[in-house]
């Protein structure tokens, strides 16, 4: 294959390539030795799966076998034999009927290296390699390399050939971040459902005040390195758009004149609902403050990179992810907010304080449905709607505060899904997310309709939409299900079943 022009496209979607990663991925030789020689450490193997399995037709054609034919499947770790981090991934397929009797003998043993294994027996052999990848990490893969769930993998794929005939297939994987060459800091931070605003009255001198729920997919991840310039790569323009702005505010406040690089590495759409330009802008200043060497609270973050205004949950599902209340700010002549306004309207207010979080209940599956239709309010229209809508009526402040404090939080604390459930679908028809909902056509309630009734405890929509979540704890594929039918009849659109972050953004440093 042309290496030359796998690397250029891995780096286009990826980043640079380091010498050691571009040897990984291209070499003919064995790779147990290439590692020992990188880290200086002996390396070992660990088997974690070993079976005989008929092969399937993908595994027979890449083998040149008869399918169902028996072969040996084997899942290791390459694991630094002193730290014991895994390096590398490896599954391997081996036709039983091609092995010699030795190398069959070996391989069935397990926790020997297949290099080692055919020099032992003076096996002729030559690897070929047929493809060379990069993948998102997954939650296997995330467990396995303890690296975020979203981060980039490096793959490649081999044969190697004996007598003129594969004699094993080989997967191999490892993280992006492995054996790069300089500095940098990796940094994913959840989505987040927007439940509601508690209070757009502010007849006791505070307004907004908000509820959500930090979700682990989708989400943001940004990759941090040294750079004699700010340089943004990665994602769309409004995402580097959004980088660069934050990047520039960041390296004023901590570290004049400085350059760094960033590259956007996962990324969910902007004006949908979930949180992204939040996301995005909290996990890019906590990338250059780590890199830096600097210490500042998610909030200082926040307040840097000109977010939080309104809402405080996004700062927070960054902080500690889990089912988030915060208290919103004073309002009124001479306070933090004199007027009703949206966070892009609130530069320099402050985040509001968190008041309550809960670990959200890991057995509460959350579904996402996204219509494809028009994103949610921003800039001068999200403005002109909180000025033209508020305040909300006082009733509906106090019967919101009310389906909060006895059914909302009684249901998160006692593991009440039913309880819980009903004060989100209550929310759905008062106060200021009345007002959202109003804005959006009538295939919204709908929907929400459709999802309920196909077994979801609750159904809402996350701040100005399009997106749409429903929460249950069985039967989700059947909500998904039911999502997807009604906008496959009407706008179209993406099912996501995800599950709540209960521990905020994650950062690594290497």
């Amino acid at each position: 294959m042309d290496f030359l022009e796998a690397f250029h496209v891995i780096e286009e979607r990826t980043g640079r390539l380091s010498s050691v990663q571009k040897i990984l991925l291209s070499t003919d030789g064995s790779v147990t030795s290439l590692l020992e020689a990188v880290i200086g450490r002996r390396v070992a193997i660990e088997t974690h799966d070993q079976r005989v399995i008929p092969a399937d037709e993908a595994i027979a054609l890449r083998l040149a076998i008869e399918t169902g034919a028996q072969v040996n499947y084997r899942e290791v770790a390459i694991l630094d034999e002193e730290s014991r981090e895994v390096l590398i991934r490896a599954t391997s397929y081996a036709p039983l009927s091609r092995l010699p009797p030795g190398v069959r003998a070996d391989l069935l043993m397990a926790d020997i290296p297949i290099g080692k294994i055919l020099s032992r027996h003076k096996v002729e052999a030559r690897r070929e390699v047929s493809s060379i990848t990069t993948t998102r990490a997954g939650e296997d893969a995330s467990s396995r390399f303890r690296i975020s769930r979203n981060e980039p993998l490096l793959n490649r794929s081999y044969l190697i050939f004996h007598g003129g005939e594969p004699l094993l297939a080989i997967d191999e994987e490892f993280p992006y971040a492995h054996f790069i060459d300089r500095p940098h800091v990796m940094v994913e931070a959840p989505s987040r459902i927007h439940i509601t605003l508690l209070d757009m009255h502010g007849g006791l001198s505070r307004v907004d005040g908000g509820i959500g729920i930090a979700l682990n997919n989708p989400c943001v991840v940004i990759e941090a390195y040294p750079s004699e310039a700010v340089v943004v790569n990665g994602g769309e323009e409004w995402a580097r758009n959004i980088v660069l702005s934050v990047a520039d505010r960041v390296l004023a406040h901590i570290s004049p004149g400085k350059g760094v690089g960033i590259r956007i590495h996962s990324l969910y759409a902007q004006h949908c609902g979930l949180g992204s330009g939040t996301q995005l802008a909290l996990a890019t200043a906590r990338a250059i403050t780590e890199l830096c060497g600097e210490t500042r609270s998610v909030p200082e973050l926040a307040q840097i990179s000109g977010r939080g205004g309104t809402s405080g949950i996004g700062t927070w599902a960054f902080a500690y992810g889990g089912f988030i209340i915060d208290g919103g700010h004073e309002f009124g002549a001479g306070k933090k907010k004199t007027m009703f306004s949206p966070s892009s309207s609130s530069s320099g207010v402050a985040p509001a304080p968190l008041i309550f979080r809960q670990p959200f209940p890991p057995d509460w599956r959350i579904a996402l449905a996204i219509p494809a239709m028009q994103t949610g309010a921003s800039g001068s229209q999200e403005q002109e709607i909180f000025s033209s809508h508020c305040p909300v009526p006082e009733r509906d402040v106090g019967a919101i505060c009310r389906e909060v404090m006895v059914r909302m939080l009684p249901g998160i604390v006692e593991h009440d899904l039913d309880l819980f459930g009903s004060a989100v679908n209550a929310i759905q028809e008062l106060g200021f997310k009345q007002v959202e909902i109003s804005l959006r056509p009538p295939g919204i309630r709908a929907l929400l309709t459709a999802m309920r009734e196909a077994g979801a405890a609750c159904a809402g929509m996350s701040s100005f939409g399009p997106s749409l979540y429903a929460i249950g704890d069985t039967n989700m594929q059947e909500v998904c299900r039911a999502a997807e039918e009604y906008m496959g009849q009407d706008t179209g659109g993406t099912v996501l079943l995800t599950s709540a972050s209960n521990t905020g953004a994650t950062v690594r440093s290497r």
